[in-house]
């Protein structure tokens, strides 16, 4: 994961950022979910850019990425997907959070968020596994 992560930061134009993430479990993704969106609820990934909030600080941290592997684990079986196809999609997407990209706020926002989102799943499985395995 990290060297595909690398991959697609270089790809982004983001070569020299770095972020972090946390693999955690259903408990404590539904804290980080009530503490920061107020829904008390376990969800797949959150992200928290460097670029929002209060104090908004110049650092080559982009932000960071939280993913529930046991909402990851049933969410894949639900959809009838690889475990590491649907990792790897909510890591995009928390990427694409952190640099900028919103789903949230307008369908037009949403689905330029959608294609990129598309775009980089596709580069991460047909060519970054390749050359990382």
């Amino acid at each position: 994961m990290k060297k595909i992560l690398e991959r697609l930061l270089k790809d982004l134009g983001y070569k020299d950022k770095e972020l972090s993430v946390l693999f955690t479990n259903d408990k404590e993704i539904a804290a980080l979910n009530q503490q920061y969106r107020f829904k008390p609820e376990p969800t797949n990934v959150l992200s928290f850019p460097m670029s929002e909030g209060e104090y908004l600080v110049t650092t080559d941290l982009l932000g960071d990425i939280v993913i529930s592997i046991e909402t990851t684990i049933k969410e894949a079986e639900k959809k009838e997907i690889p475990f590491i196809n649907y990792l790897t999609q909510l890591l995009i997407h928390g990427l694409l959070h952190l640099i900028g990209y919103d789903h949230e706020d307008s369908e037009e926002r949403a689905m330029a968020m959608e294609k990129e989102e598309a775009k980089l799943f596709d580069l991460a499985l047909n060519h970054y596994l390749n050359e990382v395995v």
